[in-house]
């Protein structure tokens, strides 16, 4: 649609705004069938009809063009009268698609011409209700720090859509009062400093020891040792534990929460050691094999870096660089100077700049072969408590533009394998706390790149803890087998998408 004149632009907002309000109940609705809406890789389930238009003003400044809520609106629509299987769907990118094949339609047949468009791109869903798992794989959360935490509020807003991972535990050391211990936990779900207050209610059954989040009951078990504990006797089996505590982080550690009854998997959210595979999701997410019951989902830097290093090796090749980490201070730190395991790293958190070694360059080897041994890469924590940056300095095969790295990394953001990986900012006023609760890996911020010849500065902004977490979510619902067909298909990944609708209509015929 047009951008509207000066003397019409209050009511063509006011337009747009009812538009937005008869979407959200549809949304909602589809999310309840288990199908997914988007737009241009962001999740529109639970936004506010403000933050639904603001997703819409987002991709008119990336992708340059003027969809609006009027073009969204009545593809949203169909998609609610079609029997459709479980999916992830992008309305933005159909109605992009949409706009582009039919700029002649007319006002005579521009819905029949929508109704045929949206059938035929949802063609292989349509009527197919295969799930991949039929029974919800239980998961137990195992620590409940701040990565913990945010791994709950994930499934939990996941669980409305008829997810297939449901959290049944946590599991913490044993304190002192647990009548205490299990309000003051509840407090720290229900409210954060950082990512504000939890999306809905929590309720805490001290007789029978758990939260009731949203309707899903959370058991506290407390235990010592991961190998003495029978979860089969709350009702949890053949699960998933993601360790978020980093106690363990080897084949032989992690091996130990296998040996507790009713434990199935085992995933790790930081860097794993040894013989333990790393997975960065939409990196190396194929990796993950049916028969693998321990893995790790890296830490925060290299989910951050391997994604948009990846995309800049495939396109432009890299001969060698330098990865600095501007890193929010953590928990590991001190909030007065203390003792410490690591240089520097006892002294004042809120107060100092810290210089510190990064381990993301030396795991960038091993998930992306192709640059083992070309990357150096430092750390420095700085006094904020949550969105860091790396700022990447490559050196290319060959000579570049910044306006040619720039269009290839906001196509590679928009319409890549990768595009809940990577997102991209165009903005030249935009500060760390704007991208607290960003889902995406990392953010390359365009205004900020340098090009001289074939030496190139990229900066990526990254949520250390939400983005993070997302990921270590998707790896999980890798590792349960959760299937979302993409509608439309990721273009760089149709073997793999014609794999999974094969898999779903074989399970819907059983």
């Amino acid at each position: 649609m047009a951008k509207p004149g000066l003397d019409s632009v209050f009511a063509d907002w006011k337009d747009r705004e009812a538009l937005a309000e008869a979407m959200i109940p549809l949304i909602g609705g589809l999310y309840r069938r288990n199908v997914v809406i988007y737009i241009y890789g962001v999740p529109l389930y639970n936004l506010s009809v403000i933050e639904l238009m603001k997703a819409h003003r987002a991709v008119r400044q990336i992708e340059r063009n003027e969809m609006s809520e009027f073009e969204t609106q009545p593809i949203l629509a169909i998609l609610c009268e079609l029997d459709l299987g479980r999916a992830h769907i992008d309305i933005g990118k159909l109605t992009t698609t949409f706009m582009e094949e039919h700029p002649d339609a007319t006002a005579e047949d521009y819905k029949q011409r929508m109704q045929a468009f949206v059938e035929h791109e949802c063609r292989d869903i349509i009527g197919v209700h295969g799930t991949g798992p039929q029974e919800p794989t239980d998961v137990v959360v195992y620590g409940f720090g701040r990565i913990g935490r945010l791994v709950t509020r994930l499934l939990v807003e996941k669980t409305a859509g008829g997810h297939n991972l449901v959290q049944k535990a946590v599991v913490l050391r044993p304190p002192k009062d647990k009548e205490l211990d299990l309000e003051r936990r509840a407090s720290l779900l229900r409210q954060d400093s950082i990512h504000g207050s939890f999306n809905g209610t929590i309720r805490v059954d001290q007789e029978n020891g758990v939260l009731i989040c949203n309707g899903n009951v959370i058991r506290f078990i407390y235990a010592d040792d991961p190998t003495q504990i029978d979860y089969t006797e709350y009702g949890i089996d053949k699960a998933m534990i993601i360790d978020s505590t980093g106690v363990w982080r080897d084949q032989e550690g992690l091996q130990n929460h296998l040996q507790a009854k009713g434990v199935a998997k085992v995933l790790l959210t930081t860097s794993g050691k040894g013989s333990v595979k790393n997975i960065v999701s939409g990196v190396n997410s194929d990796l993950i094999n049916e028969e693998d019951d321990i893995i790790a989902a890296a830490s925060c830097t290299t989910n951050a870096i391997v994604p948009v290093l990846k995309c800049m090796n495939d396109g432009f090749g890299i001969e060698k660089g330098h990865m600095e980490t501007i890193h929010a201070y953590t928990d590991d730190q001190n909030l007065h100077d203390n003792i410490h395991s690591k240089e520097r790293r006892g002294r004042s958190a809120p107060l100092n700049m810290v210089l510190t070694e990064s381990n993301a360059t030396s795991s960038v080897g091993k998930l992306l072969p192709e640059l083992a041994g070309k990357l150096t890469g430092n750390s420095i924590r700085v006094p904020v408590p949550n969105v860091s940056m790396a700022v990447l300095h490559l050196t290319l095969e060959g000579d570049t533009t910044r306006e040619e790295v720039n269009e290839y990394l906001r196509d590679v953001a928009l319409n890549g394998a990768m595009q809940r990986q990577i997102d991209y900012t165009v903005s030249n006023e935009v500060v760390s706390t704007d991208f607290i609760g960003n889902r995406h890996a990392g953010i390359v911020d365009s205004h900020a790149t340098i090009v001289d010849g074939n030496h190139v500065v990229l900066y990526v902004w990254y949520d250390n803890e939400f983005g993070y977490t997302c990921q270590v979510v998707r790896v999980a619902q890798k590792m349960a087998g959760v299937l979302y067909p993409m509608v439309p298909p990721q273009p760089v990944s149709q073997s793999e998408h014609t794999a999974m609708i094969a898999k779903l209509k074989s399970a819907t015929s059983r």
